[in-house]
């Protein structure tokens, strides 16, 4: 049987793919199983388990599953870095189970420096979904750590990590901002507030800005159960404008999403103060990009063992 399972396994969760032979994905599992919160077992008793009824399949894994925190390391490459570079860089370990597991090392940006893992793997998928975006295009994949990446001629030629999802983590929970917050509401109004805060912050940009969550909570002006709304637009507009006022990121054109379907939906919110465009977010990139991987080095088609270059039939 030919197709692929593929992995993409980050810190705090692990979600696993069953493509088939046309690269379609069949069925997905997801667990809270990061590299950080694995079951009893390990690596081996996670993957077993994600895994357990789907067919023999070649295995890709990508993110930070290839971390020196990970199952095996990977060195990160350098940029710029294409499908067929990442693949050469493609490594191995055998499981338990007696089948190996490969896999996709990250990328390093030796001008910043900076590092992702994972990432890279999506904006592989979202390029073979969208290939009108290989000659030169801009991406914004937010989380915990967002990336802004830049591709030119399919390979990834820059990126930058911003810390907003943690950042705002942070600050929700250790900040004297949210002391005696409670709850948080959904306010719109808030979270645009907070947006246009950072926007208009000039040079000294928004993180200037962070105590008015406090202040203006004091005077009444923002009810604290919105506090948390007025940060994470605060947070998500700085990002916005360090990212365009950096000037490495296309925005004459639409910027393209990668990234959890409600958090992007914030992102396309709070872009609408910047009068740029953001264009929907596209679903299991990393899945498309594992198959564009597989079939580069020619695990599909292969046993399950080994990554023996055959001939692909992607």
């Amino acid at each position: 049987m030919s197709g692929l399972i593929g992995l993409d396994w980050g810190t705090s969760s692990l979600r696993a793919y069953w493509l088939d032979t046309a690269g379609e994905i069949r069925e997905t599992r997801t667990r809270p199983w990061g590299i950080r919160h694995l079951p009893e077992g390990g690596f081996d008793a996670a993957l077993a388990d994600i895994t357990a009824g789907w067919p023999q399949l070649p295995r890709l894994a990508c993110g930070m599953v290839g971390s020196r925190q990970g199952w095996m390391e990977v060195p990160y490459m350098d940029l710029p870095a294409d499908t067929a570079q990442l693949g050469s860089a493609v490594r191995s370990l055998r499981a338990h189970d007696g089948s190996d597991v490969h896999i996709v090392p990250g990328l390093r940006n030796p001008h910043s420096p900076d590092v992702i893992r994972g990432e890279e793997t999506q904006l592989l998928g979202a390029l073979a979904l969208r290939p009108a975006l290989i000659p030169d295009s801009s991406w914004i994949m937010p989380g915990t750590h967002s990336k802004w990446a830049r591709v030119r001629d399919g390979a990834v030629t820059d990126f930058c990590t911003l810390m907003t999802g943690e950042l705002f983590a942070l600050l929700r929970q250790h900040s004297i901002l949210c002391a005696g917050v409670g709850d948080a509401a959904a306010s719109p109004d808030a979270f645009s507030r907070g947006v246009i805060a950072a926007r208009d912050s000039g040079s000294a940009g928004g993180f200037s800005r962070l105590f008015s969550a406090r202040a203006l909570m004091l005077d009444g002006a923002l009810a604290p159960d919105a506090v948390p709304e007025y940060l994470s637009g605060l947070l998500i507009g700085e990002e916005l404008r360090s990212g365009l006022a950096s000037n490495r990121f296309r925005h004459d054109a639409p910027l393209q999403l990668i990234g959890d379907a409600a958090l992007c939906a914030r992102y396309r919110l709070a872009a609408v103060h910047f009068d740029i465009d953001l264009v929907e977010s596209l679903p299991d990139a990393a899945a498309h990009g594992l198959w564009q991987i597989a079939c580069d080095i020619g695990l599909i088609g292969a046993g399950s063992s080994t990554a023996a270059k055959e001939t692909s039939p992607c």
